[in-house]
Parts: structure tokens; sequence; C-alpha cells
């Protein structure tokens, strides 16, 4: 269980340390804690892999 833990403190992590306006998409109100949120991160890798293709 500890491994676990230990990758969601990492993807969090990773996740707070870009914001959307970083990487091109619309800032949303209200955000509980700084950083990408899920949803963007997928849409981010969408355009990555489109891009790729």
């Amino acid at each position: 269980m500890r491994t676990r833990t230990e990758l969601g403190s990492a993807l969090r992590a990773w996740r707070g340390r870009v914001g959307p306006a970083d990487v091109g998409l619309p800032v949303g109100g209200g955000r509980r804690v700084p950083g990408l949120r899920r949803e963007e991160l997928a849409v981010l890798r969408e355009r990555v892999a489109s891009a790729a293709r």
C-alpha cells in the first residue's frame, strides 16, 4: 500500500507544477489546489498523442 500512496503523492506534485495557463488551456475558476486537474491532463495527453501520429 505504501507504493500506492507514494505514487499518488508524486502524481499530485507533478500536476501541481504546471497550471492551465502554462499549457494554453483556459483557466477555470474555483480551484481547491494549484495545478492541472485530471481532466486537463487528459486533454494534454490527447494533444500530444495526436501530434505524434
